[in-house]
């Protein structure tokens, strides 16, 4: 073969081999950016997923004005802490669910899967955006509390920490939930109406509206069975008096089950959408 038909192929090869298949970190890095810049572009699915919290706070903090009974206590500190564990589930669990199906459904997982990105960069992106709207969500409700209706902010370092760790676990559980959760939802269509009845239920069965003492037995077990409850039970020890760990069921904060609970449900969430997760949407060829 000659010089001249050499070379081509030579400069081909060397071309080839400099495309390189973007690393894990680097394509991670890439979906979180197109992932954050996409959410706060969409000024509807923001308002969806964070406003809602903070409006349903603002409702019910004008309709709570009693005191904790027994206590000097304003009932809305106690509303305002399970409200936050709600703007966690809000951002990763809902917000979630709803992405991704309207993501899967589309075809853009697709065509990502198929892509030399590696597909945990995808999973990283979306988990990453999670994490830093649920960030600002928390900052929002605690400032909001905190003007408005006079919520303490930790006293202490151990409360900060309890505060970060609870937060950072909440994310995990309810982010892998909200992966898992995908499976069940059949299209786009359906994806709000899927996504929105649990979220709803269990702010009810969870203790965030009313203590857990006032709740049905029944309904409460369900409660205890989901991260939502032990979110706003550890978020209670960040925000309130000691004294009001009399009223929790046992009469403790009981942070040792936090930690498990949402652990638990950080590895069965992982372990679930690992197995369910729908690359393809139902008209996706």
């Amino acid at each position: 073969m000659s010089e001249t038909t050499q070379a081509p192929e030579a400069r081909a090869i060397g071309a080839v081999t400099q495309k390189q298949i973007p690393g894990l970190v680097s394509a991670s890095l890439t979906r979180v950016r197109v992932e954050l810049v996409a959410f706060f572009r969409d000024w509807q699915s923001m308002l969806f997923n964070m406003a809602l919290p903070v409006m349903m706070m603002l409702v019910f903090g004008a309709v709570f004005n009693q005191k904790v009974p027994g206590t000097d206590v304003d009932y809305r500190l106690l509303f305002i802490s399970g409200m936050i564990a709600v703007g966690v589930m809000s951002t990763t669990f809902q917000s979630l669910a709803i992405s991704i199906t309207l993501d899967r459904e589309e075809g853009l997982i697709r065509r990502l899967a198929a892509s030399p990105m590696p597909r945990g960069a995808y999973f990283i992106g979306i988990t990453v955006k999670a994490l830093v709207t649920t960030i600002l969500e928390v900052i929002i409700l605690m400032v909001l509390g905190m003007v408005l209706y006079h919520l303490p902010m930790p006293s202490d370092a151990t409360r900060w920490f309890t505060l970060v760790w609870v937060v950072l676990l909440g994310v995990s559980s309810c982010s892998l939930a909200g992966i898992a959760y995908t499976a069940l939802i059949p299209n786009a269509r359906a994806a709000a109406g899927a996504a929105t009845p649990p979220f709803l239920i269990l702010q009810i069965i969870s203790g965030v509206f009313f203590p857990l003492s006032m709740i049905p037995a029944a309904l409460a077990y369900i409660g205890y069975a989901f991260p939502l409850l032990w979110m706003a039970k550890g978020l209670r020890f960040v925000f309130l008096p000691e004294f009001l760990a009399s009223a929790e069921p046992g009469g403790t904060w009981d942070l040792g089950m936090v930690a498990i609970v949402l652990g638990v449900w950080t590895v069965v969430g992982a372990v679930l959408a690992a197995i369910t997760f729908k690359w393809r949407g139902q008209r996706v060829k």
